[in-house]
């Protein structure tokens, strides 16, 4: 097995550390994407839409604060700053009364105070160390998503390496993921085609579907709207790290458009199963097109030339 997985260009979990989230990352960067508010800062600065950040808490009696401050907000999400695989996060909605939703199950001011100090004491955060409770905008999903997510936001995922796309997906939620666009919890990955924008395969819990397992919609050729323009970003936010073998997860927004998420220096791996392709091939390709590693000059390249690079390697190696 492990044969013929190699012969279709399959990155594993040990070889992505040695040879890329090691490689070609600078570990002294790293916080710039563990923490979501360097993140956030950083594509501010870029002019790089990122959701908008309502409240914040870094003590415990700042938390105490959040419900008074969040009593009039129609919706939001509460969320650690040093957070990994979606852990942690909570979207809540206004009740009309005053009060909170998660779902359709009532959260008192006590619960979400709770919640927040958990997140401050590094209950979620990657190391166990203190963190930052995030308050931010809830973004909306697209209208030509909207039968595909099943109560919450889908996002996309693009790997981007040397400052190039070389494969992407997007996470749609379910009624077993909770709403959360997140894999491990029982999201759907598909697979997206870099040229064409559309939805290639599709798989939930590593097993290959067709259909949404709750709306019964088809999940292959869905086009992804604005996807040229996410490709774009992904690679800008990327940009700005100096890292370069990283994830960019956005959600497009149903007013806004792409607005980054997070960026994460140690994407997983089951994007491949959802594109039916391996990594290698692409990753190599764009090792042989760029030479020897120098971010100065591979960044001056226009962003619109790579993003043409990565969809022309990505065809190439479905060939």
């Amino acid at each position: 097995m492990w044969r013929a997985l190699r012969r279709q260009g399959v990155l594993g979990i040990n070889r992505r550390n040695a040879c890329y989230t090691l490689a070609a990352n600078d570990r002294s960067l790293f916080p710039l994407v563990d923490d979501k508010l360097e993140t956030k800062r950083l594509c501010i600065e870029a002019g790089i839409p990122v959701p908008r950040l309502l409240a914040e808490a870094r003590l415990h009696v700042e938390a105490r604060g959040l419900p008074e401050a969040l009593r009039n907000v129609e919706s939001f999400v509460l969320k650690p700053a040093r957070g990994a695989m979606g852990n942690g996060i909570l979207v809540i909605h206004a009740d009309g009364k005053g009060g909170f939703l998660r779902g359709e199950r009532l959260v008192s001011p006590e619960d979400l105070v709770y919640h927040a100090a958990g997140i401050i004491s590094g209950l979620y955060s990657l190391a166990g160390h203190h963190d930052v409770a995030l308050v931010e905008e809830c973004l909306q999903t697209h209208i030509l998503l909207a039968p595909l997510s099943a109560g919450g936001v889908p996002d996309v995922r693009v790997i981007v390496y040397r400052g190039i796309p070389v494969m992407a997906m997007t996470r749609l939620p379910t009624e077993r993921s909770g709403g959360r666009a997140n894999l491990h919890q029982g999201a759907i990955g598909a697979g997206i085609d870099l040229a064409s924008g559309r939805t290639l395969f599709a798989v939930h819990k590593n097993r290959s579907i067709v259909r949404h397992p709750d709306s019964d919609q088809p999940l292959v050729d869905v086009p992804i709207p604005e996807f040229e323009r996410v490709l774009e970003i992904a690679v800008r936010a990327t940009d700005r790290t100096g890292l370069g073998y990283i994830g960019a997860d956005m959600v497009v927004d149903a007013v806004r458009g792409p607005v980054i998420l997070e960026l994460n220096a140690r994407p997983g791996l089951a994007i491949q199963l959802a594109n039916r392709a391996g990594l290698r091939p692409r990753l190599d390709a764009v090792d042989r097109a760029l030479g020897a590693p120098d971010t100065a000059w591979q960044q001056a390249l226009p962003v619109a030339e790579r993003v043409a690079m990565g969809q022309a390697f990505s065809s190439r190696s479905a060939a």
